[in-house]
């Protein structure tokens, strides 16, 4: 039996049809006869704005089916009270900036069904359009189900998420601390950074707080230095000498109470956020992944060092148990994803990923999947999909720590990135590890790491076969070397 093809509606819903059947379509959508069935006939649309919401509801319910509203609680309250007064169960709009996000709640204590759709997926009018034709637009399409709902976390997840997405900020005001302070040592050729690692740490802060209160003397700075310091003392008194600047001095003054400020703020983001995921139910561990064993001595070494190393941005408690606890998986199971790829993930998404059907389509939401136009089946293109994702960022940067691992996922990722190059290694890369982490917390699947030498092996297997069938194709056959 032949297979159906896809209809122009199926096609639609897919996102798949050329502009000249997206433009047809356009127009039949704009008629009051469009030829579709009606999905949801009691949907209403909302586009959002900072000062004003337009809200449009089926014509016939209200002798003013389009109205604003203000942007104060009390209109968003008498929205959805008019909304409901007109028989409306469904509310679609738009995720404008973070404008959406009040009257979200405001219409879901209210009793409405909302969905928050991609802008990317509403396909706006062509030409010149108005707020008015915006939310009519809308509601045409989420009354016969052309709008897909956005993945939202729930509420637990949601102050995780706040937490956490605050403290990168504040991480990152650290690090900008950190390279100013760098700077004004260096505008008084104070060359403390090439004797010590990190001027963020004991020997360099104590050296710091004691600049900034009047010590100029080099030998008096110097004995401040750790035991564990590996330059000599000499060394630090040559580093300590410099030209002393008060507004220089004045300047990191003020730096370092910025940078103390910071690490203040730090303490009490790891307070919150260890209380937040406290809250959360206890998981149990359904398998235990097992890292294989190590193939050489580098390896084991790389290993232990990797099992006792903590991030100097990780929170406070321990992170690791608690992910355990939370998630049921050993954070550290994975090779290249450590205790803060996890908590990105957990706080992004939760540890239920029912809300994806598939690892493909877990996958395609963290646009790590290839977007390419068909057009009479061939590829006329593959654009570039734009957007922000943190878990997919996360998952990129532990897809490039793979490069010097003697793992199975770092002999894969270097095959990659002989085969296909950096940028799109990294990402294909970062998609196996989106499809390893849908299997741990949904189907409980253990990660076993057979090493890079079984990679290989597989490899030459694989490239064997695909010779053997050229040769033949060519009536040869292969004869191995004696």
């Amino acid at each position: 039996m032949a297979k159906r093809g896809k209809s122009s509606f199926e096609r639609l819903q897919e996102g798949k049809l050329k502009r000249s059947e997206r433009k047809q379509w356009a127009r039949r959508l704009s008629s009051d006869r469009v030829g579709l069935e009606m999905i949801h006939p009691d949907a209403a649309a909302i586009d959002v704005g900072n000062q004003t919401h337009f809200v449009a509801v089926p014509p016939g319910r209200d002798a003013e089916p389009i109205r604003e509203f203000g942007c104060w609680t009390a209109a968003l309250w008498e929205m959805a009270g008019w909304l409901k007064g007109h028989g409306i169960k469904t509310v679609a709009m738009q995720a404008t900036g973070v404008y959406w996000i009040a009257l979200q709640e405001v219409l879901e204590k209210a009793g409405l069904e909302v969905f928050v759709v991609n802008a990317r997926g509403t396909k706006n009018l062509p030409g010149r359009k108005s707020d008015v034709q915006e939310c009519e637009w809308l509601r045409k399409l989420h009354s016969y189900g052309l709008l897909r709902n956005s993945f939202r976390p729930p509420l637990e997840i949601q102050s995780i998420r706040t937490v956490w997405r605050h403290r990168d900020s504040v991480v990152k005001t650290a690090g900008l601390a950190i390279q100013r302070m760098q700077k004004a040592l260096t505008k008084m050729n104070v060359q403390l950074a090439n004797v010590i690692s990190d001027i963020s740490g004991v020997t360099g802060l104590a050296i710091l707080r004691a600049i900034v209160k009047g010590e100029r003397d080099g030998g008096k700075l110097a004995q401040l230095r750790e035991p564990g310091i590996r330059a000599s003392q000499e060394e630090m008194e040559q580093s300590l000498e410099g030209n002393w600047r008060e507004d220089v001095v004045w300047e990191l003054r003020q730096v370092l109470e910025g940078y103390d400020f910071a690490q203040k703020q730090l303490q009490e983001c790891d307070e919150q956020l260890r209380q937040y995921m406290g809250a959360l139910p206890d998981r149990e561990m359904k398998s235990e992944a097992k890292p294989g064993k190590p193939q050489n001595e580098k390896e084991r070494k790389r290993r232990r060092s990797k099992e006792n190393h903590k991030s100097k941005n990780e929170p406070g408690f321990d992170l690791a148990a608690e992910l355990r606890r939370k998630l049921g998986i050993d954070p550290k199971a994975i090779d290249g994803m450590n205790s803060m790829t996890w908590q990105t993930v957990l706080s992004e998404l939760g540890g239920d990923l029912s809300a994806f059907p598939s690892e493909q389509h877990f996958c395609a939401w963290l646009m790590l999947t290839p977007c390419r136009d068909v057009s009479g089946g061939k590829v006329i293109r593959q654009p570039r999909r734009r957007g922000q994702n943190r878990v997919a960022n996360a998952l990129r940067m532990a897809a490039q720590s793979l490069h010097g691992s003697e793992t199975y996922l770092g002999a894969r990722y270097r095959q990659l990135r002989a085969r296909l190059g950096g940028v799109k290694a990294v990402k294909a890369m970062a998609r196996y590890l989106a499809c390893l982490i849908y299997r741990l917390l949904m189907k409980g699947q253990a990660w076993v790491d057979r090493g890079a030498e079984y990679y290989e092996r597989q490899r030459t297997e694989r490239e064997m076969v695909v010779l053997s069938r050229k040769a033949a194709t060519m009536g040869m056959r292969l004869v191995p070397e004696s």
